[in-house]
């Protein structure tokens, strides 16, 4: 599947679009083939690791996840094992 992922922190000029494996819902997440999305202010913190503190959550040297951003809408692909208020097909949105 294709995403626009990060591997180092810094300016929007290391988003690169490229072929990832496709993620496994874990028990209690769903997988949404995204349909929409947006990027707002808050994922600069993302994208450069600043304020510095907040890279014990995010990374501290590189991002511990590469995809970027967090809004969007689409519709659900899988379910984990303990999902019981989503299946395949449904149509979301959600931040």
């Amino acid at each position: 599947m294709k995403a626009i992922v990060q591997d180092a922190y810094g300016s929007e000029d290391l988003l690169e679009l490229r072929d990832i494996e496709r993620p496994v819902p874990r028990d209690d997440e769903v997988l949404v083939e995204m349909r929409a999305a947006g990027v707002g202010p808050e994922v600069w913190h993302l994208m450069t690791g600043r304020p510095y503190v907040a890279r014990v959550a995010l990374g501290l040297r590189k991002p511990k996840n590469p995809v970027r951003g967090w809004d969007g809408a689409g519709r659900i692909e899988a379910v984990g094992a303990k999902v019981t208020d989503f299946k395949p097909g449904d149509e979301v949105f959600g931040n």
